[in-house]
């Protein structure tokens, strides 16, 4: 009997070693994907950077075509006219008249306006193409900043997670050392069969927590997926992209300081520097709105031309042929005078707009200052727990195997063990949380200077 259960538990154990050399050697042969490729592929195919780039381009359009509005405008005019007419006249002499008159009529002109003065709107309608520019391009850093730590946080949280497969798998290991010693204490009249069965329940619930964590990995890298590589227009969505395997660490750098973080904070934030061009395009906006308020100086230039023909002469005193061509020009002001103060009205609802952006822009300057030292501040206790915890998995590591060969010998109890098992797994959980979230918190910090890309 007990040579049979010995060969049974060897039988598991080789199983068990064999599953987990094959686990290795499967995550071994998937490609690795770094987190510099994952940043890249999503600054290629993100959907929210496509957008943010197509919004950009409609204003770089309007910037190529910023000096357009300095030349003269040229319009063009051609037509033509033919009428057929029965006319009947008498005159006080006694002579009558009466035949069909048909009329052929062309004529063409080319029409030239060029503004030469409008108040130096035409000079704040260019500045503005050039601020929308540099609007687009803060909108673009902006979402990339955004996307880049997404992948950062979803990338790092896929280590975390593969960290705490790897916590459960040694927590399964140490339940089927604890199912082995309390087999073998059943055996040999020293143990209990209650021992046994809370073993092998225990392992039961850590096999289904393996589980679970292999489920959740898959879904995390699902979400990665459509950050970095989002399915197009008719694509079905790939089953094998999940298989790829990421890095086993999560790298932190514990040397940020808070001088460091608000050094050029206001220039490096996109968020602020969309607040304070808003602040400028209103003030710009505020210009134009001025301009209506001074006369509008034009020149004017046409050249026209014009015939018409009749086939008879009805009236003795009308041409047969009739041509005119000739060249005009000139100039024209446009002097506003009485605009039931529309003009007015329009300042100074640009003047509230001013003091409004304005107002948006403290707040968000405000915000953005408090939103920093929150985030050190969580930045620092993250750092100070994972030290703490990184101590303390020594020490739950130290009492396990202490408790465990003292449970082989017989001087330990089943509680003692299983306690001192749950004090590793919390410390585990403990210690994998306090890393990320210290990585969490660093790329907030640098999220919001601005600087997660260089």
């Amino acid at each position: 009997m007990k040579n049979n259960t010995s060969k049974n538990i060897f039988i598991r154990r080789c199983i068990l070693s064999a599953i987990l050399f094959l686990g290795a050697f499967q995550m071994q042969a998937q490609t690795l994907l770094t987190l510099d490729d994952a940043i890249a592929a999503a600054l290629k195919n993100n959907y929210d950077i496509i957008l943010a780039k197509n919004d950009s381009a409609v204003a770089a359009l309007d910037y190529e075509y910023r000096n357009a509005v300095f030349l003269p405008r040229v319009n063009g005019t051609l037509g033509t006219n033919w009428t057929n007419n029965n006319q009947k006249q008498k005159f006080s002499t006694g002579n009558d008249r009466e035949g069909n008159v048909a009329t052929d009529n062309i004529s063409a002109a080319i029409n030239l306006n060029w503004t030469l003065f409008d108040g130096l709107k035409m000079f704040v309608t260019r500045k503005k193409a050039e601020d929308y520019i540099r609007l687009g391009e803060l909108e673009i850093k902006n979402q990339v900043i955004n996307t880049v730590a997404e992948v950062v946080n979803t990338y790092y949280n896929i280590v975390r997670q593969k960290q705490q497969l790897r916590a459960v798998e040694e927590q399964m290991s140490i339940s089927q050392t604890r199912v082995d010693l309390s087999q073998r204490k059943l055996e040999i009249g020293v143990g209990a069969k209650p021992e046994l069965l809370q073993s092998q329940v225990d392992l039961n619930a850590q096999k289904a927590a393996q589980l679970q964590q292999l489920t959740y990995i898959v879904q995390l890298k699902d979400q990665l997926n459509h950050l970095i590589n989002p399915p197009r227009l008719n694509e079905q969505p790939n089953p094998f992209s999940t298989a790829y395997e990421v890095s086993d660490t999560i790298p932190i750098d514990t040397l940020i300081t808070i001088d460091e973080i608000q050094e050029g904070l206001v220039h490096g934030s996109p968020l602020l520097g969309l607040a304070q061009k808003n602040v400028e395009i209103a003030g710009l906006e505020l210009k134009e709105l001025k301009a209506d308020r001074y006369p509008i100086v034009q020149f004017n230039g046409a050249y026209n031309f014009s015939r018409t023909s009749n086939n008879i002469a009805v009236n003795p005193a009308l041409p047969i042929f009739n041509r005119n061509r000739g060249l005009n020009y000139g100039f024209t002001a446009s002097i506003p005078i009485l605009n039931y103060r529309n003009t007015s009205r329009l300042i100074h609802q640009a003047e509230l707009n001013i003091g409004f952006q304005q107002l948006l822009y403290d707040n968000q300057n405000a915000l953005l200052h408090l939103d920093v030292l929150t985030a050190y501040h969580d930045y620092q206790l993250e750092k100070q727990s994972l030290s703490l915890e990184e101590d303390n998995i020594l020490l739950a590591h130290e009492n396990v195997n202490i408790i465990l060969e003292l449970y082989r010998l017989g001087s330990s109890t089943y509680l003692q063990l299983r306690e001192a098992q749950k004090s590793l797994e919390d410390a585990y959980n403990r210690l994998i949380a306090a890393r990320y979230n210290t990585k969490l918190a660093e790329t907030e910090l640098l999220r919001l200077k601005g600087e997660i890309v260089r």
